[in-house]
Formats: structure tokens, C-alpha cells, sequence
């Protein structure tokens, strides 16, 4: 077929996860309770921090920004996702299609930097104490933050620019629910372009070295915690870093298998659900770990889901 007889389809239908009609309805309720319990915690750690005067250090400041982005992150994908469950055509148009697949690649990376960042500041917190406050400091703090939401906007943008110009000519269904690199590529008429194996590589790249520094930083943290002597200070340096450690873990664990590892060998079932897992799943253990493992954080989300005024009057 000559490029010039290829066309593009107007909409892709996303399967999701078929079934009959109650277990459709089962799927919507878990879903929808499960994002009511993200933009829930996601908010009362946001909140916490903007409210309470103690947690308006750097360490909560990326805390909140992080939070933030978890709520865009299952946004850019649940509702569409909720809206498929009761849905007969499960339809999505081509340019909202790409316009998720862009948020979802972009959200994604800044989760990574953001994950790095908050690893560099616990470095500086425990390795470099004395040093902390002038090198940590509110500007600096908002500069990184600032790189990392226009790094993780503006970093797929051109690949997935050129990957929404390849011909798709059908069939359009998607064997997944949401609007992902392999699905999609898996569908289109022309051989398999170049700019798909950038998308690859730079993805790759960056997973691997911030997943590499944070493994690096803790690395270093864990032999200067091994020199303190004191079981309190042990017990600080673990309820500061054990938080961050494990969603690292949970959030690394499930997109190295995804996107680093090959994935011909996984079927189609278990890549939806790798998937669910670090698009639904861990964001919402993230705000239990965060504020269970700190008890400032702990004490601030309790007074906002209470109702309570933080700050009070002298």
C-alpha cells in the first residue's frame, strides 16, 4: 500500500477489561472508590502542608508537588477508564487518544525526577546536615521542581508528535485500557518507525538513571546511618527515608518491567495489570506510607481529614 492510499482512523476503541456487564459494574465501584481514596489523600497531604507551618521545609514542599502530580497522573486515565465500564462502544477520539498517551508518558517521567529530587534532598538531609539549609534552600527547592515539571512536559513531546503522524488504517481496538506505546504501535499500517525506538530509549534512560542515583543516594545514606550510634538516631534516618524507599520500590519495581525489560514474554492480561498496578494501585498506598511512616505528616493529615483548624492563633 503507497502512503498516499493510507488513512488514518478517526477513533480507537479501547477494550479495557471485557466481561460481562456485573463484573463491570464490580470494576467501575473499585475504581471509583479507589480514585475518591487517591484525590482524598493526595489533597489532605497537600492541604497539611500548605496549612501547617511546620511542614513548610523543602522535604514536605516536594512532598506536596508530588501529591499533585499523583492526582493528575490517575486523572489523565481513570476517568476515561470509569467512563469505558459503563460504556457499549468504549470509543476514544485519535487526538484524545494522544493527548492521554502525552500526559501519561509526561506524568510519568516527572513522578521519576520527582522521586530523584526527593532522594537528593534526603542525601543532603542525613550525609550533609550542616550544609542542608543553605544548600537546600526555598529557591533552589522551587527551581527543581519547576525543571521537573517542564522536563516531564516538554521531554516526549516531539517523539509523540511524529509517533501520531505514523498511519493507522485499522482495525482500531486497543487490547488495553488506556492509550500506551505498544498497544498503539501495534495497530499502525507503515513499518515500525524510528522516532518509537527513541520514545524506547530515552524512557529506558531516564528510568535507569534516576532509579541508579536513588540507589546510589541511599546507598551512601544507609553507611552513614550504620555510623550513628544511637538507636534514635537510627530510628529518625528510617522514618525520614523508609517512606520514600518503598514508594520507589513499588513505583520502579512495576514500569522497569514495562518499559525497560522486554515485554513480548508477558501476555496481554499481565501488562494491563502491571500497569494498573503503578497507575492506580501504588498511587493510592502513597499517601498511607507517607503520612503513616511520619509523624508530623501523620498528625497534619489527621487534623485535615478532622476538619481542624492547624495553625492557631498566639
Amino acid at each position: 500500500m503507497n502512503k498516499s492510499e493510507m488513512s488514518t482512523v478517526p477513533h480507537f476503541v479501547l477494550l479495557g477489561f471485557p466481561g460481562p456487564w456485573k463484573m463491570q459494574l464490580i470494576l467501575f465501584s473499585m475504581i471509583l472508590l479507589v480514585y475518591i481514596l487517591i484525590l482524598t489523600g493526595n489533597m489532605a497531604i497537600i492541604c497539611a502542608v500548605r496549612f501547617d507551618p511546620q511542614l513548610h521545609t523543602p522535604m514536605y514542599m516536594l512532598l506536596a508537588n508530588f501529591s499533585f502530580l499523583e492526582i493528575w497522573c490517575v486523572t489523565c486515565t481513570v476517568p476515561n477508564m470509569l467512563v469505558n465500564f459503563l460504556s457499549k462502544t468504549k470509543t476514544i477520539s485519535f487526538s484524545g487518544c494522544f493527548m492521554q498517551f502525552h500526559f501519561f508518558f509526561s506524568l510519568g517521567t516527572m513522578e521519576c525526577f520527582f522521586l530523584f529530587v526527593m532522594a537528593y534532598d534526603r542525601y543532603l538531609a542525613i550525609c550533609r546536615p550542616l550544609h542542608y539549609l543553605s544548600i537546600m534552600t526555598q529557591r533552589i527547592c522551587g527551581i527543581l521542581v519547576s525543571l521537573c515539571w517542564l522536563i516531564g512536559f516538554l521531554g516526549h513531546l516531539i517523539p509523540i508528535f511524529f509517533i501520531s503522524q505514523v498511519p493507522f488504517c485499522g482495525p482500531n481496538l486497543i487490547d488495553h485500557f488506556l492509550c500506551d506505546v505498544d498497544p498503539l504501535m501495534a495497530l499502525s499500517c507503515a513499518p515500525k518507525a524510528i522516532i518509537e525506538h527513541v520514545l524506547h530509549s530515552v524512557s529506558s534512560l531516564i528510568i535507569i538513571l534516576t532509579v541508579f542515583y536513588i540507589l546510589g543516594s541511599y546507598s551512601l545514606l544507609l553507611r552513614a546511618v550504620l555510623q550513628v550510634s544511637s538507636s534514635a538516631g537510627w530510628r529518625k534516618a528510617f522514618s525520614t527515608c523508609g517512606s520514600h524507599l518503598v514508594v520507589v520500590s513499588l513505583f520502579y519495581g512495576t514500569i522497569i518491567v514495562m518499559y525497560v525489560t522486554p515485554t513480548s514474554g508477558n501476555s496481554i492480561a499481565m501488562q494491563k495489570i502491571i500497569t494498573l498496578i503503578y497507575s492506580v494501585v501504588t498511587p493510592v498506598l502513597n499517601p498511607i506510607i507517607y503520612s503513616l511512616r511520619n509523624k508530623d505528616m501523620k498528625y497534619a493529615v489527621h487534623h485535615v481529614l478532622c476538619g481542624m483548624r492547624i495553625t492557631q492563633s498566639s
